[in-house]
């Protein structure tokens, strides 16, 4: 009986040895297929996915000073559970007035590094290469090329509140 299917094997055009070759090169093509689309997909998701817009409260009105600039700490928008402490991000927030609140990203724009607030001298200065800001997040001195970037702020409930988004870094 296999010499019978050895015949018709071999009467279509295709023998045992061939036969065995386009299946192993088949079920290859198809393991690769199940292994490699997750990891693709893994590799492409954070170019895919869009990056929720949340507002995130950062204290009561009446925990800032008019005049005064603070750091706050948030959650970013988009946590991934396997970020850990890294979730956590900042911003610098000024009450310039009663009901008037700017936040700026904490990161220079020259290369990232976070800036410090010296209230003293009502500047912020980036340890990194000496970048100078004034108190609006204008540039003062030094290689920064823009002026910190802002957050849109918004009073709701008595909660000041910051819209997390990405840290917004530049190197040009």
């Amino acid at each position: 009986m296999n010499d019978k299917n050895e015949e018709s094997i071999e009467s279509s055009g295709c023998n045992r040895r061939q036969f065995f070759s386009k299946l192993s090169i088949t079920l290859g093509g198809v393991a690769a297929l199940i292994i490699g689309f997750p990891i693709v997909g893994f590799l492409l998701s954070p170019f895919l996915r869009k990056v929720p817009e949340v507002w995130r409260p950062v204290g009561s009105v009446d925990s800032f000073k008019v005049g005064t600039t603070v750091v706050v700490k948030y959650l970013d928008a988009s946590p991934l559970p396997w970020a850990g402490v890294t979730a956590n991000t900042a911003a610098w927030l000024r009450r310039d007035s009663e009901d008037k609140f700017i936040a700026f990203s904490i990161n220079c724009t020259h290369l990232g590094c976070p800036v410090r607030w010296l209230s003293d001298a009502e500047l912020f200065m980036c340890p990194c290469h000496g970048g100078v800001y004034y108190k609006d997040g204008e540039v003062a001195a030094g290689p920064p090329p823009k002026p910190l970037p802002r957050y849109p702020v918004r009073v709701r409930n008595g909660q000041v509140e910051i819209m997390a988004s990405p840290i917004p870094i530049t190197t040009i």
